[in-house]
């Protein structure tokens, strides 16, 4: 059974847009309008704040041959196909730095990408208030990037990767991109190098495309988590945690009723209660390595999801990508894999009801590998220009990380991608 149905739009998507813009307007003037009061309570004679605007984008074209759509990650609802598609990487990114003082600032960004809706409204991913209490430990709180991975923070900044786009295999089953919360770092001496540590905690704001015209509502599920690195010169190594309670159900039904209400108006999660993802906890670590000498650059990733219920398949991937900068030109080979370790699902007597768990399930399943061979030229201040091919070898079960696969997909893909990546 496919799961893929035509777009609809639900009654009131409008208004709750609305509603939505309208809350992330009040977040950042609650955060402008704290900012003017401890600007307001310096001392005298203290400078006024200085304000620094900066902005980076990518132009991407991405094209895929194989029978199904690729996507950079879970948060796009589809992706590109055998035509060449700029929605898989383009994006446009302002941020807005205000220095209160030597000691606290006030930071708020925008982005523009193709989205869980399908359009490219922007979003606000930061708006936060650092303060720097010493050289070793700051506080942030209001809206955060997540830093489940090492490197996640800036996966949204082409021009700060070597490669188009992070491997997504490795990077593509995050949905979360940022959360309403607060954090605090702490960095101590260690040996010859530096130990820096992270925690985090809040809740998340976002939605996510759950199949075409269906979004599962994220908002309201608590985040949890850190990291712990250790940098000595070349080296930069990370552990890092985060758990994520989910506050509201999957739309199940309304995806079965799409399909054509095969229970018959049943609620699907009264036959198969195990099947519920409200209040469950999926548990993301992830150790990476970075080795940067000169020209030579190394980055190596391993990680593991774990889910409470079985409604989502537990999975597993890592990635190694190498570059070697020549001048203005930075060849990189990477090659990635994902999977999902085998696990039972519950059963039922009633007929038929196996199979809609099965497919419910194995839209989360994965199995590939994906060699990348790609090229970087920093051709002018700012500006990098890269062409990237990759080859995906899979299993037609592995569905998680493609969209729309045909019929006769046999789970294989070669991607073809341009970009152009800029900051300014």
């Amino acid at each position: 059974m496919r799961l893929d149905i035509s777009s609809s739009r639900r009654p009131g998507a409008d208004r709750a847009r609305l509603i939505r813009v309208a809350a992330s307007r009040h977040l950042l003037a609650g955060l402008l309008t704290c900012a003017a009061g401890i600007a307001s309570a310096s001392e005298p004679g203290t400078p006024a704040p200085s304000v620094s605007l900066h902005g980076f984008g990518t132009l991407g074209l991405t094209r895929a041959h194989g029978g199904a759509e690729y996507i950079r990650d879970l948060s796009q609802p589809d992706g590109a196909g055998s035509s060449w598609s700029a929605k898989v990487d383009s994006l446009l990114g302002l941020q807005a730095n205000v220095e209160l003082s030597p000691r606290t600032e006030a930071v708020a960004q925008v982005v523009s990408r193709h989205r869980y809706d399908g359009g490219y409204r922007p979003e606000l991913t930061w708006a936060f208030l650092r303060h720097d209490f010493s050289p070793d430990f700051s506080l942030r709180a209001g809206r955060l990037g997540t830093e489940f991975y090492m490197l996640g923070d800036s996966r949204l900044v082409g021009y700060a990767n070597t490669s188009i786009r992070p491997p997504p295999d490795f990077y593509g089953s995050l949905v979360f991109s940022y959360i309403d919360g607060i954090d605090a770092a702490m960095t101590w001496p260690a040996g010859s190098g530096l130990l820096r540590g992270k925690l985090f905690a809040g809740k998340s704001p976002e939605q996510a495309p759950f199949a075409a015209g269906i979004a599962w509502n994220l908002r309201g599920s608590p985040l949890i988590g850190g990291h712990l690195e250790y940098l000595d010169g070349n080296w930069q190594i990370r552990f890092s945690h985060a758990s994520v309670r989910f506050d509201k159900e999957t739309p199940t039904d309304a995806l079965l009723r799409a399909l054509g209400d095969p229970l018959g108006g049943v609620p699907y999660l009264s036959l198969v209660p195990e099947m519920a993802m409200a209040d469950t906890w999926a548990r993301f670590n992830a150790l990476g390595l970075v080795y940067d000498q000169g020209p030579l650059r190394i980055e190596w990733m391993l990680n593991r999801i774990d889910q409470e219920g079985p409604a989502y398949a537990d999975s597993r991937a890592g990635y190694l990508l190498a570059s070697y900068r020549l001048g203005e030109i930075t060849p990189y080979l990477g090659i990635s894999r994902s999977y999902t370790p085998t696990s039972r699902l519950p059963s039922s007597p009633i007929p038929g009801l196996d199979a809609i768990t099965a497919s419910l399930v194995g839209q989360s399943r994965i199995d590939q590998r994906t060699v990348t061979l790609g090229g970087r030229w920093d051709f002018h201040k700012n500006l990098a220009l890269k062409a990237q091919i990759d080859r995906v070898e899979g299993k037609p079960s592995s569905l998680f990380l493609v969209k729309h696969p045909a019929a006769d997909w046999d789970g294989n893909l070669t991607v073809y991608s341009l970009a152009l990546d800029f900051v300014f």
